[in-house]
């Protein structure tokens, strides 16, 4: 007789107000396999995890783990239960060392340095055990993103976890540090570990699971072991429809220069974090920016669009220049005709408090005023997103409703309509996709292309190197806050990209980089 799932779902059924969020969702999952659920943003994927993990009680249906039925009211009970969830977004104390992290909430004595001395000998042990090496007095704040994750990944295994619940693990790591974290898992498989994979990227579908579930509009539609299905076929059950590829496929027409940059440089704690930066966007071409983060990206996105001032060089855009000696800030930027799509939507793209009616506005308000100085026309607002959500498919197209209560990738289409909604001459885009699925993905590539053909200039800064591939007009290759190289997009190919990134120049040597 074979033995029991590691998971059983039956039947689960949850509703949140009008929104049927999970429907008669069933799944069942190995013992010591890595499983697989997939589908598009809002598809019911979260909150089936959310209930699993006892964030959320189903309003009808049946749990089982290792074969006995389970309630699970509480995170508590799913902690109990040995089953540990490691978020999207990280919720650890970031002032906090990793094993004070690891101690909330496992403190057992009144003398703390006994309970200190305890987990520290645990999570030697699982470090061991799992080969998942981090530094226990290394404080969280300091630490590379992969080796947060990381610390995530013990403090559910030292709570005693058997089932291991990843959420969209890899939407905030390098390459890199993704390959280490499927050695990680591999490891943990070994153990005997079950790991229940949220993602929406197929290609770490297909690299990483044993079996995958598909999901789409709160059902269950597809369960395949990964072995006998491909991306195709899983993207189009996801999306109930063929999906087509976006690429850039019509050369570009470039026109005026629309933007120049020259020898940017910007120190942050000590660190020279953009070093003699130059480059020129034209009017109707994409430039794609490839590297690993953290190598001057984001400054270069900040300084470019008022965030930050350039300690040296200076920027030239619609007749003004712009230098330390003659600063500017966001509100002036957007005057100039420069719209940002930030790489962090919720930190610095949206008000997560506020409606999404208020945020379409967001740097636009004069459009938003009415007919006395300082009030906002509040049926203008709604008309305007209402108008904006229906274009850009947002879902729930409700412009009363709370950012945060909107899904990822339909938080970025909201921040992408805002921003094109407001026919920049130059678009500063980071991260586009990142935490979006596929059908989100294919929808947000197209408005891209659409606005450079509009003649547009499009800045694209992405860890993705396929949609730097599959979008870049150029490509511009950075290493440690300096561009290393340049290639044209039509030709450009993931070796010689990568070569770049590495450090190692193989396309254009000049400073200033035009096509």
């Amino acid at each position: 007789m074979s033995p029991p799932p590691a998971i059983r779902l039956s039947g689960i059924c949850k509703r949140f107000g009008t929104v049927q969020a999970n429907d008669d969702v069933s799944l069942e999952v190995d013992e010591g396999s890595v499983h697989g659920i997939i589908g598009e943003n809002g598809a019911g994927k979260s909150t089936l995890v959310s209930i699993l993990s006892g964030h959320y009680t189903a309003d009808k249906g049946a749990i089982e783990l290792f074969g006995a039925p389970v309630k699970l009211t509480s995170s508590a009970d799913a902690i109990a239960q040995g089953i540990g969830m490691v978020h999207q977004h990280f919720m650890l104390v970031p002032n906090f060392t990793v094993l004070e992290n690891l101690m909330l909430g496992m403190a057992t004595g009144q003398i703390l340095k006994a309970s200190r001395a305890s987990v520290r000998e645990q999570l030697l042990e699982m470090e061991r055990t799992y080969n998942l090496a981090v530094d226990p007095d290394g404080v969280v704040e300091d630490l590379p993103v992969g080796l947060q994750q990381r610390a995530e990944i013990l403090k559910a295994l030292i709570r005693g976890g058997r089932i291991l619940i990843l959420d969209e693990p890899t939407g905030v790591l390098t390459p890199d540090e993704t390959d280490r974290l499927f050695e990680s898992l591999a490891v943990l498989k070994a153990r005997g570990v079950t790991i229940l994979l949220i993602t929406h990227k197929l290609r770490e579908i297909m690299a990483i699971t044993d079996n995958v579930s598909v999901m789409r509009q709160g059902k269950m539609v597809a369960h395949r072991k990964t072995s006998q299905t491909n991306r195709q076929e899983l993207a189009e059950l996801m999306v109930g429809r063929t999906v087509r590829h976006v690429a850039n496929e019509v050369p570009a027409k470039p026109g005026g220069v629309a933007l120049k940059a020259e020898g940017l440089s910007f120190i942050e704690g000590g660190v020279r974090r953009l070093d003699d930066v130059s480059l020129t966007l034209r009017e109707g071409e994409i430039v794609g920016i490839a590297g690993v983060a953290g190598n001057g990206q984001s400054e270069l996105l900040a300084c470019l669009s008022g965030i930050k001032a350039p300690h040296e060089g200076i920027i030239s855009v619609g007749g003004q220049t712009i230098s330390r000696a003659a600063p500017t800030d966001p509100k002036r930027m957007r005057r100039l005709g420069i719209a940002h799509v930030p790489e962090d939507r919720r930190r610095e793209g949206l008000v997560m408090a506020f409606q999404a009616q208020e945020n379409a506005v967001l740097g636009q308000l004069q459009e938003a005023r009415g007919g006395r100085r300082w009030l906002l026309a509040t049926r203008r607002m709604g008309a305007r997103c209402a108008e904006l959500m229906g274009r850009f498919d947002v879902r729930p197209p409700d412009p009363r409703l709370r950012a945060a209560g909107f899904s990822g990738g339909n938080q970025q289409k909201l921040v992408l309509a805002r921003e094109h909604g407001s026919h920049p001459k130059v678009l500063l885009v980071g991260q586009p996709t990142r935490g979006v699925d596929i059908g989100a993905i294919e929808f947000i590539h197209a408005r891209l292309l659409e606005l450079r053909d509009q003649g547009c200039a499009v800045l694209l800064v992405s860890v993705e190197l396929d949609e730097i591939l599959a979008l870049s007009d150029r490509i511009i290759a950075m290493n440690a806050g300096r561009i290393v190289g340049e290639v044209d997009g039509a030709n450009a190919d993931r070796g010689t990209v990568g070569l770049m990134m590495a450090g190692i120049a193989t396309g254009s040597e000049r400073k200033e980089r035009v096509a």
